[in-house]
């Protein structure tokens, strides 16, 4: 039995959500989101809450209804304050500047490095030390960040790299004499 599943999801002022089959589409103050469900679940709209229920007692059932349950609480959360990922840079020489719709990233290498600002999410970089990203979809704002990351993931001797604000890096011991 989902506890999360159980759960309705409640909608906040300035969002509306409408339901046509198994597509669910939320809109809020910051944009529209849409999630379609697998045929095991049934979506309901009550007032000012959105339920999800199971419409078997199968294994795949349970499973989807919790998960799409959070997937709903998602698209709410989205639509109203939208998701927020921040990178530190740590290291001599190491920064970040947007220009444009481009970050451009001097990490240490014999050029820099281009990253592209994909559609639907917006980057900054207050601090020629830190980048925000910002956007309403959690999947792809977690992706541009994590892709961001992998250019230079913080290394264990020094902690040099972009690290995820917060991130505990697990620190080396140098070679001995």
């Amino acid at each position: 039995m989902s506890r999360i599943g159980k759960k309705a999801v409640e909608l906040p002022g300035g969002v509306s959500a409408s339901v046509s089959g198994q597509t669910l589409e939320v809109k809020g103050p910051k944009g529209t989101r849409t999630f379609t469900a697998t045929d095991d679940i049934t979506i309901t709209i009550d007032g000012q809450s959105v339920a999800v229920t199971p419409r078997g007692k199968s294994k795949r059932a349970r499973q989807q209804w919790g998960m799409t349950r959070s997937m709903v609480a998602n698209l709410v959360t989205g639509v109203t304050t939208g998701f927020k990922k921040e990178l530190e840079i740590q290291g001599v020489g190491y920064r970040a500047t947007m220009q444009g719709n481009t970050l451009k990233l001097a990490l240490g290498y014999s050029h820099d490095v281009n990253f592209d600002v994909p559609a639907g999410v917006t980057i900054t970089a207050p601090k020629q030390t830190e980048i925000v990203i910002e956007g309403i979809d959690q999947q792809l704002v977690g992706q541009v960040a994590a892709n961001i990351r992998e250019w230079r993931a913080p290394e264990p001797y020094k902690g040099k790299g972009i690290r995820y604000k917060g991130e505990y890096v697990f620190r080396k011991e140098g070679k001995k004499k």
